[in-house]
């Protein structure tokens, strides 16, 4: 019998590829064969210079991806848990330093390693039947790596309250914090983050690039350097056409307009 096929990926004409954990049965957690997978996926999409944007999702209705494999971590000790612990680490970071925006497309369970993974997406798009929460300190591990991310996306208080609590909110609750840019129907989903895909195709693939290794670069940066950083980021746009191309076209559709009226 072959091996199963933890992670399925589609990819259109377009640039967009599609990245599917297909773990459906277990609530798309994450194990070491699951992770190792998924990792070498996003690397080989890495590699196609003709990739615009990814879209995650989990597998099924019932989860995005239902948190870390306990299983697997029950049998830890202090050697493995660094090794397994990375490892949840390395399958977030592959979408942070992806070089086109990653959009997490989220129904149902969305609970510890998978709020880490989809605070590491770019866009966060939920059915209103998506559940969130951080529950490690309820089986006796801090929540730890890509939680990291949680207070820039909530602010300190509501990232306690879900860490400390070990708690869950659901769709709209997420919405109101800042956890997720919107919440929609389960069957308007799909047609939700095709129009944050569009958006992003409109734009020049260099300059979307750049302004997400920019964004990250002011996650960590201070003010004065932030804003150098951001002049050094203007001034390689130019390295390419892109600039020309895409002002030179939207000057000609201005004076189109303008000629029309």
């Amino acid at each position: 019998m072959s091996p199963k096929k933890w992670i399925e990926v589609s990819r259109d004409a377009r640039g967009v590829a599609c990245i599917t954990i297909a773990n459906a049965a277990k609530l798309n957690t994450l194990n070491r064969a699951v992770m190792t997978a998924l990792i070498d996926a996003v690397e080989a999409l890495e590699r196609d210079a003709a990739l615009r944007v990814v879209i995650l999702r989990g597998a099924g209705t019932r989860a995005f991806i239902g948190g870390a494999d306990i299983t697997e971590m029950a049998v830890l000790d202090a050697d493995s848990a660094r090794a397994f612990i990375t490892l949840v680490h390395r399958s977030c970071d592959v979408f942070r330093r992806l070089g086109v925006p990653v959009i997490a497309r989220i129904q149902g369970f969305v609970l510890g390693a998978g709020l880490e993974v989809a605070a590491a997406c770019d866009m966060r798009v939920a059915a209103t039947d998506a559940t969130f929460g951080m529950p490690e300190v309820r089986i006796g591990i801090p929540s730890v790596v890509e939680a990291a991310l949680l207070p820039q996306l909530i602010g300190w208080g509501r990232t306690r309250e879900l860490l400390l609590t070990g708690g869950t909110i659901d769709a709209a609750t997420a919405e109101r914090w800042g956890l997720v840019e919107q919440v929609v129907a389960p069957d308007a989903l799909d047609a939700a983050v095709e129009r944050r895909v569009a958006a992003v195709l409109a734009c020049g693939p260099r300059a979307i690039s750049a302004q997400k290794a920019l964004i990250q670069a002011w996650e960590n940066l201070p003010m004065r350097e932030a804003i150098e950083r951001g002049i050094d980021s203007f001034t390689a746009a130019w390295d390419s056409d892109e600039p020309a191309r895409m002002m030179g076209r939207f000057l000609d559709a201005m004076r189109r307009r303008k000629l029309g009226g």
